[in-house]
């Protein structure tokens, strides 16, 4: 029932993510999905590759992401 709702839940944030016109949301919605893949990786017994999705998928594509933000513009400071 839980791996249920966590399978819902990523979906949920994908969605947000995917729909968000807003850079910095979008890139803290897809490491949301990250940390939620993690957590499903461990409630299914594989605690090696939830460390790995938790450590890169969340963590070091995150801070790439948020580093290649800051280096360019925003999608709302173009629009004034």
């Amino acid at each position: 029932m839980a791996e249920i709702l966590l399978v819902l839940a990523m979906l949920a944030v994908a969605i947000c993510a995917c729909v968000f016109r807003d850079l910095l949301s979008a890139v803290i919605a897809s490491a949301v999905v990250s940390l939620i893949a993690a957590v499903l990786f461990f409630c299914l017994h594989a605690p090696d590759v939830a460390m790995a999705e938790a450590s890169i998928g969340a963590a070091l594509t995150t801070a790439l992401f948020l580093i290649a933000l800051r280096k360019t513009t925003r999608f709302e400071e173009e629009d004034k």
